[in-house]
């Protein structure tokens, strides 16, 4: 198949994205709308000003710079309005890259500033989230995250919260922020509640810091995903843990290239990964902040590592399996997607 023919089939293949942030997914468009609707000053009036303080650039030196940059996103979303509408936006544009299921994920404290409880954030998210589905087709769902740099009764707000909606609109929990400074070994009684609750649990960790945090992850908080996980492969025991237990990874190569979780695609372990049995996924993390998109996470890993379609067809179904979906939801997904994939040749 030539190389033009291979784009063209990234670009209609079906995808799906499990680790999306809403407060990375903010087009410059909607924050110029949003601040004038809220009142809000801007530190520049056009699209092509706004960017610089959106998006990261191929000098950011780690993950802790990467994350300044939602200390500017999450101004605007501080309204049930501008949370609903994020949302929607962030189905609408899944929906542009071919994507039948999309996870996004948000942390409910972060979104507080203007009254809203958690229970609003969350409630406000979903209502974007289904209005999205309704127009769009894509199954959307909502995780609900824990910060690391929160307090416990923050955190234990927000778990409290996230059991009022599961099986609502919202699938998980997560924990996520400055792995470096706070490892996941302290947020054990956290996720002790999130079990007692049967909240299903997916975790940052193995991007900034290492191997350990993700064995902490899957034996002490109840994490049946991980976030990233790129360092994994520091510590082959964990590696082999990872893979017995068939815990899937959410990788996101764009954003891991960026904080330099790795030294660059030729050190990516993806394929490494998925050789020794790890289900990987790929997907976009923050589609603004990183200034990627599902179909442009694929054409890199064919770019990069030269990825054939079947290995890129692998990762999608890996995504179906992995999905926080209830099983009839999920079967009938699988159906319609390998159909699709049938119809384009592969399956």
């Amino acid at each position: 198949m030539q190389e033009e023919r291979i784009k063209d089939w990234i670009h209609e293949m079906p995808k799906v994205d499990l680790h999306l942030h809403l407060d990375g997914s903010l087009k410059p468009e909607t924050v110029l709308e949003l601040a004038g609707e809220q009142g809000l000053a801007l530190p520049a009036r056009d699209v092509e000003g706004l960017i610089p303080y959106m998006r990261v650039t191929d000098a950011c030196s780690s993950l802790r710079e990467y994350l300044l940059k939602f200390e500017f996103t999450t101004r605007f979303m501080q309204t049930g309005k501008a949370l609903e509408r994020l949302a929607y936006e962030a189905v609408e544009e899944a929906a542009g890259h071919k994507c039948v299921y999309v996870e996004v994920r948000f942390a409910p404290q972060l979104h507080r500033a203007g009254g809203l409880s958690a229970e609003d954030a969350i409630g406000h998210v979903i209502a974007g989230l289904r209005r999205g589905e309704r127009d769009y087709g894509v199954k959307a769902r909502a995780i609900a995250i824990c910060m690391r740099h929160h307090t416990g009764k923050m955190n234990m707000e927000v778990v409290e919260a996230a059991a009022a909606f599961i099986g609502h609109g919202l699938v998980a929990v997560d924990l996520a922020g400055d792995e470096e400074a706070y490892p996941a070994s302290g947020f054990r009684e956290l996720f002790a509640a999130a079990d007692k609750r049967a909240l299903p649990v997916t975790i940052h960790a193995g991007e900034a810091a290492g191997a350990d945090n993700i064995r902490e992850a899957v034996s002490n908080l109840g994490a049946t995903r991980i976030g990233h996980g790129v360092r994994m492969n520091e510590d082959p025991r964990v590696l082999a843990l990872v893979a017995k237990r068939g815990i899937p990874l959410e990788m996101c190569p764009v954003s891991n290239i960026q904080t330099k979780a790795v030294a660059g695609w030729s050190a990516y372990p993806i394929r490494e990964y998925m050789e020794q049995g790890v289900k990987v996924t790929i997907n976009t993390d923050n589609p603004s902040v990183s200034g990627t998109n599902l179909t442009r996470e694929f054409l890199m890993l064919r770019e990069k590592l030269d990825f054939s379609i079947r290995e890129m067809t692998a990762l999608v179904l890996n995504g179906l399996d992995a999905a926080y979906l209830e099983d009839s939801e999920k079967k009938a997904l699988k159906r319609e997607v390998r159909a699709r994939l049938s119809a384009m040749g592969v399956l």
